[in-house]
């Protein structure tokens, strides 16, 4: 399987730059993962797709303002870092520009006498251990001293940092937002739990890992990036409950279905765990846990295009992708949404 075969056309035109004024104004798309149907809707139209008794799985990560800008203490050249992975209360996983910058044992400074940080490890992927000294309550000072990092792709400057976060978000760690999340109005959810739907979060902190490229032909020799989750006894006992009794499981999102099939590979019985995860979905693997997906639309040759193809097949997703292309759908993550279901099951 090539990385090639996952390549769409898209003009550049279609990339959303900003999220629209209502969350839940954004399309639609309804795929039939077992024919290729497609049906194009709006998202307000979600709850006619869904009954009683369905799970819908959300991830409640926050995004933190990750993105430092300083200098090096001594020569007073700019530095940026990215926060990836908190090791500990001090110590996290980073990405830095420019690297050669960022060595060990050096230091820099964010505000002076409030937050600074040393560079303690050079990883074999290129990231860095950063450990950071601060004064006051770190979560204070990292939303004083950070701003959000936005996607490459993203070009315009967010006005309310709020609206890239889901109205749902509580958890504190991710480096980007569950975008899939980002089309739910408080409104919508209320809605949804008043039609009989059942609401089950787990938490996946979204690494930027999430937007880099494959850059191998070779779609199985792709080393995936490693993400932080947590599935706790509430999520695990709906879930186990809705599966005993065959009710549907419907992810909101990459990284919930990721947090779903991490859990049911590791455990057929979906008990409470947390930890780390780089499963890697692509087609041929097999689903044990979700039954449907509302995703957005993803980038070229990405994993996360991968993990859609793996529910419905890639024809069937390059189709929808051609259609979307046609019919004008903005793509990303301010774009517009997909779902994937049985319509035989939905209607």
């Amino acid at each position: 399987m090539k990385t090639s075969d996952f390549f769409y056309d898209l003009p550049e035109e279609l990339i959303a730059q900003h999220p629209l004024e209502d969350r839940s104004s954004s399309r639609l798309m309804v795929l039939d993962k077992n024919t290729g149907e497609i049906q194009n809707k709006h998202f307000t139209d979600l709850p006619s797709y869904l009954r009683k008794g369905d799970v819908l799985v959300i991830n409640n990560t926050r995004v933190i303002p990750a993105r430092l800008i300083g200098v090096r203490s001594d020569t007073k050249s700019p530095v940026e870092i990215l926060l990836l992975k908190r090791l500990d209360e001090k110590r996290w996983e980073c990405i830095v520009r420019p690297g050669k910058k960022v060595r060990p044992h050096r230091r820099f400074t964010f505000i002076e006498n409030e937050l600074e940080a040393e560079c303690e490890e050079v990883l074999d992927t290129g990231n860095r251990i950063v450990r950071f000294d601060f004064n006051g309550i770190w979560e204070e000072v990292l939303d004083k001293a950070g701003t959000m990092p936005l996607p490459p792709y993203i070009h315009e400057k967010l006005q309310d940092k709020e609206r890239y976060q889901t109205v749902y978000s509580k958890t504190p760690g991710s480096a980007a937002a569950p975008t899939a999340g980002l089309h739910f109005t408080q409104k919508l959810l209320q809605d949804l739990k008043d039609q009989g739907i059942i609401i089950a979060e787990v938490t996946l902190h979204v690494g930027l890992g999430t937007f880099r490229p494959v850059k191998v032909e070779d779609v199985t020799k792709h080393e995936m990036h490693s993400e932080w989750f947590q599935f706790d006894k509430e999520a695990s006992d709906i879930i186990r409950k809705a599966r005993s009794e065959g009710r549907r499981i419907i992810s909101v999102g990459t990284t919930s279905t990721r947090v779903l099939e991490t859990v049911a590979t590791r455990d057929p019985e979906m008990m409470p765990c947390s930890g780390d995860t780089n499963i890697f979905i692509y087609p041929g693997y097999e689903f044990k846990c979700v039954n449907s997906l509302i995703t957005n639309f993803h980038l070229p040759e990405s994993t996360l295009i991968m993990l859609v193809s793996a529910l419905t097949g890639k024809e069937h997703i390059l189709n929808a992708y051609k259609t979307a292309v046609e019919e004008r759908y903005r793509f990303f993550s301010f774009g517009d949404a997909m779902f994937i279901t049985d319509l035989k099951e939905s209607l």
